[in-house]
Order: structure tokens, then sequence, then C-alpha cells
């Protein structure tokens, strides 16, 4: 990673589609510099494309396993420069996504958390304070990634 800075896309992915998954986190890697390289937790992982929700986990695939994932997800939040978090829409409480906001608070990396304004299930005292940037879109979020990673302007 060498002249990069690293970002992790953070979201829920237990009971979503692999295209809910993946769809908002190749967009937002496509729409930011060159000088930014984007960690996604869904990478290698396109043998989940069934058309079925995601389960917590798979053990017979090792990225997918409950080890294979705490590793990864663990190791890619904290060597990233940024986490970008997506909440919108969330239909249940995402545990591991509130886990990486806890590892990036504890580890001093800023999140940029996108979330509705009001009455996302994720409202709660202890993730407000984690959270470094609140926007309420996608489009928000970019702008505020590319401003603190983006030196070039």
């Amino acid at each position: 990673m060498v002249g990069k800075y690293g970002i992790y896309l953070a979201g829920p992915i237990t009971g979503c589609t692999y295209g809910e998954c993946t769809d908002w986190r190749k967009d937002f890697a496509n729409s930011m510099p060159e000088c930014i390289e984007s960690f996604s937790p869904m990478r290698f992982k396109k043998h989940l494309d069934t058309g079925s929700p995601i389960a917590d986990n798979y053990p017979q695939h090792v990225l997918c396993s409950q080890r294979g994932i705490m590793a990864r997800d663990f190791f890619d939040c904290t060597r990233a420069h940024l986490i970008v978090v997506n909440l919108l829409g969330a239909g249940r409480v995402s545990i591991g996504t509130v886990m990486e906001i806890a590892w990036a608070y504890a580890f001093k990396i800023p999140t940029v958390v996108i979330i509705e304004k009001e009455a996302n299930l994720h409202e709660h005292s202890m993730l407000r304070e984690a959270m470094s940037f609140r926007v309420e879109n996608v489009e928000a979020a970019k702008e505020v990634v590319k401003a603190i990673l983006d030196t070039r302007e």
C-alpha cells in the first residue's frame, strides 16, 4: 500500500443478499481517487452469491468461518486509515459492524458513518459517540473521505 491510503467498507452482511452487500461497496471503491484503496469484507466471497440471504458464517469456507471473518475483518479494520460504515436501511442490528466501529474507536481510526437522521436500529449513545463523522447518504460520505485522505486539492 505504498503511497496509498486504505479505507475499510463496513456494513451489515448477515441477512442481506450478496448484491446488497457488494453493490454499494463496489460503487464506493470505484468513486475513490487512485490514492485511496478500499478493503471489502466481501472480497473473495463470490460463492456467497446464491440469491439467498447470507448466513452468519460458513464453517466449510476458511474466509467465511467465524474465525476467518473475525481475523480478516479485524486485520482490515486496524490497518485502514479510515472506516466507512453504511448503516442505511438496516433491517436488524449488525453486531459485526458495531464491533468494527468499536475497533476503530479503540485504535483511533476515524469513521464516516452513513446513517439516517433518526430511527435507525443502530441509534445508541455509545455508537453516536464513537462516530467521527455522521452523514445521511453515500455521496456525502464519499466527499468526506476525499476531503480527509485526498491531499491533492
